[in-house]
């Protein structure tokens, strides 16, 4: 019978780009063996919450310029520590138990690169948040 561990990596997507080099730091190498696959799969989920996010806070991102649409993701991502917490866990939940001992000697600056990737992916998907066709109704 296949173990959590298998199961978790099983599921993952392969990512060609995310090259891995014998002269990579251990953090970049966490960063594509494990991060980006992960932050790849929940992808969906990850723009689900955000459009939550901008719902319970009253829709404001809709009114705003692409700039500050840009600035207000990044803000989400960096400077609301719910949410950012809740990014985290819904990433580190999908570690296994050896990933999360290598993430735990680092996790400082292994958060760091985690919220870059999915800030990152979601200014990539901006695109998506448009204003829900019940807001503009005239």
């Amino acid at each position: 019978m296949a173990t959590r561990s298998e199961h978790l990596q099983a599921i993952r997507p392969v990512i060609p780009s995310a090259k891995i080099y014998d002269s990579m730091s251990s953090d970049e190498l966490f960063q594509n063996k494990t991060l980006r696959p992960i932050i790849k799969m929940q992808h969906d989920l990850f723009i689900a919450v955000l459009r939550n996010y901008i719902k319970k806070h009253k829709n404001v991102f809709y009114e705003l310029s692409l700039s500050k649409q840009l600035a207000y993701i990044d803000n989400a991502i960096h400077k609301d520590m719910k949410f950012r917490n809740s990014v985290k866990g819904m990433i580190i939940g999908l570690f296994t138990v050896e990933e999360y001992a290598t993430y735990i000697q680092n996790s400082s600056a292994l958060n760091k690169r985690m919220m870059n990737i999915v800030k990152e992916r979601l200014i990539d998907s901006i695109q998506v948040f448009t204003k829900p066709d019940v807001l503009q109704a005239v």
